[in-house]
């Protein structure tokens, strides 16, 4: 890490500040207490230094947060390599420049952003200040903000950029990662999440200048009387509700269904948000789930904010629907870009895997744009694009009906982009997915959105009951149709990168020096993609189709019987997952033969090729 304007004074002469005896510690400790004005931060740094916690130190301040597949993401608290005021002003700073080039009318495009309603008084840190201190780097250099004045859901970030034709936008959230964590998530003028070039980019252009500019980058009340800052809440979620109508497709059947709804917000932004979004589709409001209705940035009543966790978290809402005799449960996580969904059915709750909701909607989406497309030819302009280790029920869909799928990257941000450019040839992108609870349905917003996911389950569910069906008699009717498609998602923990190295090396060489495993569970290995090194079996040259990622892992293997099988690195948190998934052949309804063949499989990937117990990993509890 470079000096970004050298040093001023030495720790030695602050009292309760010992030089480490590390020199490259001693320098990021000195620049970090010169630059930090927040005194919650700077005591923290203090009283590890007195304390001589060097492995602490070195953690926090000998590297730097780098962009994964949703932003800048580290829990709060003092330290280059955390969330706190003077990494978001040096990550602020760094994109004005990068702007700068980018933009040569940045000054008239300005930036969006937004926040959630994180927060850990320890450290002085909250989304809300975070959110204004972006904006105040960008008011110094006299570039227009649109903050809005009050938490939203990620997507209407993304909407706002696209909406007024910003440079970009930030939304300050780690969504749903636990309390500890914070994010700084930036979108392109196209809406989407940045993606290479643009994040490397960024980061250089954030190492060149660390230092903050002026006193200006501090005046948090800068965006609070600057004529440079505007409020687009109004003006966003006013827009966003209206084109929210062009996914409605049965209100009439809406206003008089008798079904009845729950939905969690898990603390976060959306209470207010799926509220509206099922007013404009005609329903009465979701019952929403009181212990959790409100903003709570310790997220006290769950033991993870991750609704994508199941039943174990769902837990207060599914006792609420009993007692309201509601019949499904929705689910957005905390910055409301994700939805669970769950549905009780003969006494039981059923809760759909991200694979499964997104059969049911990329379904409910097709039938719907059909009903007004009923030439077989117009199908060849749609299409539906899902992450790489998603399910590839989509695609099942696309052979018969006759659209085109496509597979992205694992990320967000591939699908945004892969959306911006399919608009600009003239073509339709009905839905997309990611197993993760992510959905977007038409194109609302490059971004998975769960406020229109909510209403769009909402008018699914509807239109089912009223022929009698319910969202799980539906799934199997969609798998009837297009083929069973049993999966399985899920991780471990590793809080040490060398042996997550090691782990990846280990498989790269399993049978022998860059031989991959032959067999997985007894099952022959067809052929193997290892998107981290570019190596693809399947494809002549042995290449991989999708763009390598070397600073993440991610491998697949393709089974004999089926299975396709992948085991990757998480972007935002210190997992490792895996998915596996079994394509069943068109007649074999055997659900419980494939769910038992798939979980054989399964369990040899973990065991084999992760070793859990060799590893010390900590395997999935909620």
């Amino acid at each position: 890490m470079g000096d970004g304007g050298g040093l001023h004074g030495d720790l030695n002469a602050n009292p309760s500040c010992r030089a480490t005896g590390d020199p490259q510690l001693d320098q990021a400790a000195q620049l970090w207490l010169t630059w930090d004005k927040n005194p919650q931060t700077r005591a923290q740094l203090e009283a590890l230094l007195a304390s001589r916690r060097l492995d602490e130190l070195r953690s926090r301040l000998c590297s730097r947060m780098s962009f994964g597949t949703a932003g800048l993401r580290a829990p709060m608290g003092a330290g280059f390599s955390r969330i706190n005021d003077l990494t978001v002003i040096q990550s602020t700073q760094g994109l004005y420049s990068y702007l700068c080039r980018c933009f040569p009318d940045v000054s008239s495009r300005g930036l969006v952003v937004g926040f959630d309603t994180r927060g850990q008084e320890e450290s002085g840190c909250s989304s809300q200040r975070l959110a204004r201190l972006t904006a105040a780097v960008m008011l110094s250099k006299d570039i227009p903000v649109r903050l809005f004045s009050s938490y939203v859901p990620t997507p209407y970030v993304p909407y706002a950029v696209r909406k007024f034709g910003a440079a970009a936008g930030v939304m300050i959230t780690a969504s749903h990662n636990p309390k500890e964590d914070n994010g700084y998530k930036v979108y392109w003028c196209n809406g989407a999440q940045i993606s290479s070039p643009h994040d490397k980019e960024i980061l250089r252009s954030i190492e060149e200048q660390l230092e903050p500019w002026s006193a200006s980058c501090w005046e948090e009340e800068l965006a609070g009387h600057c004529s440079l800052r505007t409020d687009p809440l109004q003006e966003v979620n006013s827009s966003y509700m209206e084109e929210l109508n062009s996914l409605c497709f049965h209100r009439d059947l809406n206003a008089s269904s008798p079904l009845k709804f729950v939905h969690s917000s898990f603390h976060g932004v959306g209470h207010v948000f799926v509220q509206q979004a099922f007013r404009t589709f005609g329903f009465a409001p979701p019952i929403p789930v009181p212990e959790q209705r409100d903003p709570d940035p310790n997220f006290s009543s769950v033991r993870c904010p991750n609704p994508e966790e199941g039943e174990a978290v769902l837990e207060l809402s599914l006792r609420l629907a009993e007692r309201e005799n509601a019949t499904v449960v929705l689910a957005t996580d905390p910055d409301a870009d994700r939805l669970a969904v769950a549905e009780q059915s003969g006494g039981c709750w059923k809760v759909f895997s991200g694979n499964e909701l997104a059969a049911l909607l990329g379904w409910w989406m097709f039938f719907n744009w059909r009903e007004s497309h009923p030439e077989p030819a117009d199908a060849q302009s749609v299409y539906m694009l899902a992450t790489t280790v998603s399910s590839k029920i989509l695609q099942a869909f696309a052979r018969i009906e006759g659209f085109h799928f496509e597979e992205t990257l694992p990320g967000f941000k591939w699908i945004g982009k892969r959306m911006h450019e399919l608009a600009k040839t003239g073509n339709l992108m009905l839905f997309a997915f990611e197993e993760s609870i992510g959905f977007l349905c038409g194109s609302l917003v490059p971004d998975k959105d769960g406020v229109s996911a909510a209403a769009v389950v909402a008018e699914l569910a509807a239109y089912l009951h009223s022929r009698n069906l319910t969202l799980n008699q539906q799934l199997h009717n969609i798998y009837q149709t297009y083929g069973y498609h049993v999966s399985k998602t899920s991780y471990v923990i590793c809080n040490d990168p060398p042996t997550i190295q090691k782990i990846f090396s280990r498989i790269r060489n399993f049978d022998g020096e860059g031989s991959y495993p032959k067999t997985c569970g007894g099952h022959n290995v067809l052929h193997v993609r290892d998107v981290t090194t570019g190596y693809d079996s399947s494809q002549p040259d042995h290449r991989s189709v999708l763009p390598v990622t070397k600073s993440s892992q991610m491998i697949t293997f393709t089974l004999q019987n089926g299975v396709v099988a992948t085991l990757r690195t998480s972007g935002t948190e210190p997992k490792i997952k895996y998915y596996s998934e079994l394509c069943a052949a068109l007649g074999n309804s055997d659900m419980a033969g494939l769910q038992e063949e798939l979980q054989s499989v399964t369990q040899a990937l973990l065991d084999d090729f992760l070793e859990p117990d060799r590893n010390n990993l900590i395997r999935r509890f909620v």
